[in-house]
């Protein structure tokens, strides 16, 4: 279903959407960052599809996978790979901090940002991160 917005629109709202989620990521607001997630949400990693119903368990997952030392967060890339109207494939990099900043990893991942329902936000992604 298109929205009726231009691909440049599109590759805005989900540049916008991939902002507000590290932003609210690296804040630990857990309601701010279950909003730039449709749910279900999928993450292929490690050969594994992992669903997330609803935003619930979506912060202490990301804390776990993150582990102890993990701080903050920084993209490092967001290119678009393919885009639509409602729909863009990013292909991201980003760096994982500690508290003092030092490099703790740095990852490549492909999300899909879709507008549904009028609403842009990271529907799934396919991760090199554990």
């Amino acid at each position: 279903m298109s929205t009726g917005a231009s691909i440049d629109e599109a590759i805005e709202s989900a540049r916008g959407v991939m902002h507000a989620h590290l932003e609210a990521l690296n804040n630990r607001d857990e309601v701010a960052l279950a909003a730039t997630l449709h749910f279900p949400h999928y993450r292929l990693s490690g050969g594994k599809l992992t669903t997330w119903e609803g935003p619930e368990s979506y912060f202490a997952d990301f804390r776990a996978r993150a582990g102890s030392d993990w701080d903050h967060t920084v993209w490092d890339a967001l290119d678009v790979i393919v885009a639509q109207p409602d729909k863009v494939h990013l292909d991201v990099r980003f760096t994982r901090f500690r508290k003092d900043n030092s490099v703790l990893s740095n990852y490549r991942s492909m999300w899909v940002l879709s507008c549904l329902d009028g609403v842009w936000a990271a529907q799934l992604r396919s991760s090199f991160a554990p």
